[in-house]
């Protein structure tokens, strides 16, 4: 497993407020790249534990624990560990959760429709 996602609240069912995501990481995870959009992003962890960076801050968030991306600043995440992570995700204002219904095999008709734009900024969080 590298990455799986679950989509527990979508736009349509919140009135484009908010989106729900829960993600399962893998060990040795390099995460996206240093990125920005025009939503907000909070990340709980679950299980295990996830680096962050969000503008220059770089953090190490574990079970319990929680870390907030606001809009449009620069962030990213990262599983470094030996063991495989889990989060759940709440994003405000919702859409970009279809991007992660893509993901899956057979993607549901309602991710076909538009998400927000990321804008790729810098590298992954480097490993130690």
């Amino acid at each position: 497993m590298s990455f799986s996602t679950q989509v527990l609240l979508r736009s349509e069912e919140s009135g484009g407020h908010v989106a729900i995501v829960e993600n399962r990481i893998g060990p040795h995870w390099g995460g996206p790249p240093l990125h920005q959009h025009d939503f907000d992003e909070g990340f709980y962890v679950l299980e295990g534990e996830l680096t962050f960076q969000v503008g220059d801050e770089v953090v190490v968030k574990r079970a319990g624990e929680f870390a907030f991306a606001p809009r449009n600043v620069v962030h990213t995440l990262a599983n470094h560990s030996d063991r495989p992570a889990r989060y759940v995700l709440v994003i405000t204002p919702a859409g970009f959760e279809r991007y992660f219904a893509r993901m899956s095999e057979e993607p549901p008709a309602w991710a076909r429709q538009p998400f927000p734009e990321t804008i790729v900024v810098g590298a992954q969080i480097p490993s130690a």
